[in-house]
């Protein structure tokens, strides 16, 4: 069935002028991207990537990022198995929350895989952590490259990306990082963030 689906986004791109890129979910070994990755060549597709949503790839992402050209770090579910907490249960909300300095080490992990790799690979956020103003400071100070969001939430994102330099980027997220707690994290990198009561956010 993959092989189908490829095939099906290979013959459309090839009657369009966009850049393709696809990326596999669920990918939790270096072997796993290696397989995508082939795939994808098979059937013609250049750019190929995977998402990052448990913590072995996160663990693992030199290697996985040595098979395949770009990372994308799906928040919501990389929150849900790192803390072991199933978002359906509302019991264990406070455990799914992308401040979770676990979840935040996770993130830091794959730009440094990224690094380590040695080509620069883009490494994304999806989710919803992106579309939070004061995350999203937190996850380019990480090193993440690019933010995907909804369109009601790039007015507040950029307006306070805007307000910080790469540098306090950086800063501000060695504070969020080095918190306890996920309260704590919040906490502390919004305090330094003081455009966010400017804005209403």
């Amino acid at each position: 069935m993959l092989e189908r689906q490829l095939q099906a986004v290979a013959e459309a791109a090839s009657q369009a002028s966009a850049d393709v890129w696809v990326m596999a979910p669920m990918i939790s070994t270096a072997e796993e991207a290696a397989d995508f990755a082939k795939l994808c060549s098979n059937a013609g597709l250049q750019t190929p990537g995977v998402m990052v949503e448990v913590p072995s790839a996160a663990l693992m992402a030199e290697a996985i990022l040595g098979e395949v050209s770009f990372a994308s770090l799906g928040t919501n579910d990389l929150t849900q198995y790192t803390m072991a907490a199933d978002r359906q249960l509302g019991s264990l909300a406070a455990l799914n929350n992308s401040w979770q300095p676990a979840v935040l080490r996770m993130v830091k992990l794959t730009v440094e895989g990224s690094v380590a790799e040695g080509h620069a690979k883009p490494v994304g956020v999806c989710g919803e952590a992106a579309a939070d103003p004061a995350l999203a400071v937190v996850l380019v100070g990480l090193g993440v490259s690019t933010l995907s969001m909804t369109p009601r939430a790039l007015a507040g994102v950029g307006a306070v990306l805007n307000s910080v330099t790469l540098a306090e980027a950086q800063r501000i997220a060695g504070i969020a990082v080095a918190a306890p707690t996920a309260a704590e994290a919040r906490a502390r990198a919004r305090a330094e963030l003081p455009v966010l009561e400017s804005l209403g956010l």
